[in-house]
């Protein structure tokens, strides 16, 4: 027999051993699986390391999470898939766009995430069809009609829409990256706090301007963009206001509503909107506005009255108990009023939290389409809204820096100012223009509440119109200003 050398070697190391063969086997097994596992090890330790998980792995993660209702013990608790899908697009908004306190652009890498993720979940929206009739010629060169497929009309409309805004959005956050002439201080470092809009904001940096102000240049583009920031909004809560009025009303919502319109308004309430010669702008004004608890508590009162309206229009033979006495034609201008009251503090308090019915709607909901179109239309709105409150900061510190300083005492000099940037926002086009909607939409640069309302001398009685017009078309008949941010 030949000895390996292995062997050969432990035996000249250990010559006492030499006359054991047992105890010399055991010793050549040992050695060969030592040197095994060393071997083992060191290919262990030049492999490359574990691979991130790809694009697809998180899409696939993504997608599991939402279709088991975002249960993932698997116990069946889950959501509706319409309800996961609207938390999931409110969810990514509020993480990406949390943290937007300040005017600039967003990070790459954020950017990047918000582009990636909307775009799975609007992917959804590619697979809800509808069948249309088409034309289609055989092979002996006839014609015959055929259905054939297409993505819903109401997602094929307002999906290219918010898509448009939502780069618009993007784009106004941009092009503040470049040299701007105002600056952010934390409230810690700031000694005055004068220039402070609102002690509510006390999350939010100072906004800090040159001592003489801004320059004419930077305020007329601040002024063009906070108008164009303020179509943006306008169309996003068009889309989020239509949306929800195609959502069906929930029974749980409809039995916890009393009998008739006066119980839910209040008596008070109710006289207002059923006098003779009605005003929204005056009943507006008799109304306490003061906090947003104040002007969401009367929002919620007027839709509960606007539904139990429609459900009395609808059992009109009077055998049900949500039958009335009154006519229909009086219970359809009380409900057309309380629509345009609505329409009116929509505009007037665009930050408003989302009302009983609305909750209860997009709760819910099962249609998938409604629900990606009303999240992603309702984040819109509030990013816009936020873009253009952090524009009127800027302005506002820019003009108590105009007030406290004595070089800018004359007064002709400012409104000569503010009048040239008036007339140049008024000839800049406008977001409907620009999307091809064709709506004039009235422009005003006034902040205060009052000027949204005509005064008394102009009042005229108000006639109910026989035809339901389109939400934008309320909205740009009232008349109504751009919304201002409130303290």
């Amino acid at each position: 027999m030949i000895d390996s050398p292995g062997r050969h070697r432990q035996q000249q190391q250990n010559p006492i051993a030499g006359g054991n063969d047992h105890a010399d086997d055991v010793d050549y097994n040992l050695h060969e699986t030592s040197i095994d596992h060393q071997q083992i090890r060191e290919c262990c330790s030049g492999s490359p390391p574990e691979r991130p998980p790809s694009e697809m792995d998180l899409m696939r993660e993504k997608f599991a999470k939402l279709l088991l209702g975002e249960d993932m013990s698997g116990g069946g608790k889950g959501v509706s898939s319409a309800l996961a899908l609207s938390n999931a697009v409110t969810n990514l908004a509020a993480s990406v766009f949390g943290e937007q306190v300040k005017l600039g652009p967003m990070a790459l890498k954020t950017k990047a995430r918000w582009r990636r993720e909307m775009d799975w979940f609007l992917s959804v929206t590619d697979h809800i069809v509808e069948f249309v009739p088409s034309q289609q010629k055989t092979k002996n060169g006839t014609d015959m009609e055929i259905m054939v497929t297409r993505q819903r009309n109401d997602l094929l409309v307002n999906i290219p829409g918010l898509r448009k805004l939502d780069t618009m959005l993007i784009e106004t956050l941009d092009s503040f990256g470049q040299e701007q002439e105002f600056w952010y201080v934390s409230k810690n470092d700031n000694q005055d706090n004068e220039n402070c809009h609102s002690d509510e904001k006390w999350w939010h940096p100072t906004v800090k301007v040159p001592a003489n102000g801004l320059s004419e240049m930077s305020r007329k583009s601040l002024q063009c963009q906070k108008e164009s920031v303020n179509q943006v909004l306008k169309a996003a809560m068009a889309i989020n206001a239509e949306v929800l009025s195609e959502m069906e009303v929930p029974e749980s919502y409809i039995e916890s509503l009393p009998k008739n319109g006066r119980s839910s308004l209040g008596d008070s309430i109710y006289k207002g909107i059923t006098v003779d010669h009605f005003d929204p702008s005056q009943f507006l004004a008799t109304m306490d506005l003061s906090t947003d608890h104040k002007v969401l508590d009367l929002k919620n009162r007027i839709e509960a009255s606007i539904v139990i309206w429609k459900r009395k229009l609808h059992h009109k033979d009077g055998r049900s108990s949500w039958g009335s006495s009154v006519s229909l034609e009086k219970r359809e201008i009380f409900e057309e009023r309380a629509e345009t009251i609505l329409i009116m503090l929509k505009q007037c308090f665009p930050g408003l939290p989302q009302s009983a019915l609305d909750i209860s709607k997009i709760q819910y909901n099962r249609d998938v389409g409604h629900a990606i179109l009303e999240s992603y239309s309702r984040i819109l709105e509030s990013l816009a809204f936020n873009v253009m409150s952090r524009i009127e900061d800027v302005l506002h510190a820019d003009c108590l820096t105009q007030i406290s300083s004595p070089a800018r005492s004359e007064g002709s000099s400012s409104s000569s100012n503010e009048d040239a940037v008036a007339t140049s926002a008024t000839d800049t086009q406008t977001l409907s223009d620009f999307m091809g909607w064709g709506i004039a939409s009235r422009r005003r640069n006034s902040t205060d509440l009052e000027i949204y309302y005509k005064d008394d001398d102009e009042k005229k009685p108000s006639k109910p119109a026989p035809k339901k017009s389109h939400y934008l078309e309320k909205l740009e008949s009232c008349g109504i200003r751009s919304p201002s941010a409130r303290d």
